[in-house]
């Protein structure tokens, strides 16, 4: 990936964190932590990697995602938004009650999206079965799933990713965000998932591990899961909980918590100098 490239992602993300902690603030409710997380990774998706058409967001012949970690709707919301698949001024309604945009990704409410998520552990599998027809079927779409790193203590992802080898589902390319921490403490602490890839290297999957910041990187992992053959590729990206703003980064506390005004302004001062220093 060139240099300017990086750039232009890397402001776009930037615009999306603000965005994002812009919702949460005025909805007093919702994920910081593992929305910022995950940007990264969902921008180089959405804005250089993923086959859609936000004018036509059901086109049958789209790639397919499923944001497994389904909270992270302050990371999601603005990227489709800013991809053209509602209006960025919608954001502004983010968790009220009469919103569309919820806490929760919902696709029957939210163009762009094609799975509705709450409960974790479920979008693998939901992904295994959109790339298993995918196959089935004769097409050449592809499927991308983003699970969280305490969500991969759930036993129904490893029935998915054993399903997922067993049918051969070269099409599938997952990710897990690994930001080492959950609602209560460290992954580590509570139920330890290391050593993650050897985990999934054993239940059959090409592995790759990057930095879940690096736009080279994760665009250079998705490129090698389009060339692996015969088997799925699960990319476990190294992430920071709250990346982008000092004080929330690896920051237990901003797991679900929303910002206090002054936070807000702290945060939002932090992003916009970010942004200037990217744009200059």
């Amino acid at each position: 990936m060139e240099k300017k490239r990086e750039k232009e992602l890397a402001v776009i993300a930037t615009k999306v964190r603000k965005e994002g902690i812009s919702a949460i603030h005025n909805a007093n409710s919702g994920h910081v932590g593992g929305a910022f997380s995950v940007t990264d990774i969902l921008v180089t998706l959405y804005f250089e990697k993923m086959n859609i058409d936000p004018k036509n967001p059901r086109w049958d012949d789209r790639d397919r995602f499923v944001l497994s970690k389904g909270h992270c709707t302050a990371a999601i919301y603005p990227v489709l938004a800013m991809r053209g698949f509602f209006p960025v001024e919608d954001l502004k309604s983010f968790r009220k009650i009469d919103s569309y945009l919820s806490g929760h990704i919902e696709m029957k409410h939210v163009p762009g999206v094609d799975m509705s998520a709450g409960s974790l552990g479920q979008g693998l599998s939901v992904a295994c079965g959109m790339a298993l027809a995918g196959k089935a079927t004769g097409k050449t779409y592809r499927t991308y799933a983003v699970c969280g790193d305490g969500e991969i203590e759930e036993g129904q992802i490893w029935e998915a990713a054993m399903a997922a080898a067993h049918y051969k589902l070269d099409n599938l390319t997952a990710f897990v965000d690994n930001n080492g921490l959950q609602i209560d403490d460290t992954c580590a602490n509570l139920m330890s998932i290391y050593p993650i890839d050897e985990k999934f290297k054993s239940f059959g999957w090409h592995v790759i591990n990057i930095d879940g910041h690096n736009f080279a990187q994760i665009s250079g992992a998705v490129d090698e899961a389009q060339k692996t053959k015969g088997k799925p590729t699960m990319i476990i990206a190294k992430t920071a909980k709250g990346k982008g703003v000092s004080f929330m980064e690896n920051n237990l506390k901003w797991h679900g918590s929303p910002p206090s005004n002054e936070e807000y302004e702290k945060a939002m001062g932090e992003l916009n100098a970010l942004l200037e220093r990217l744009e200059s």
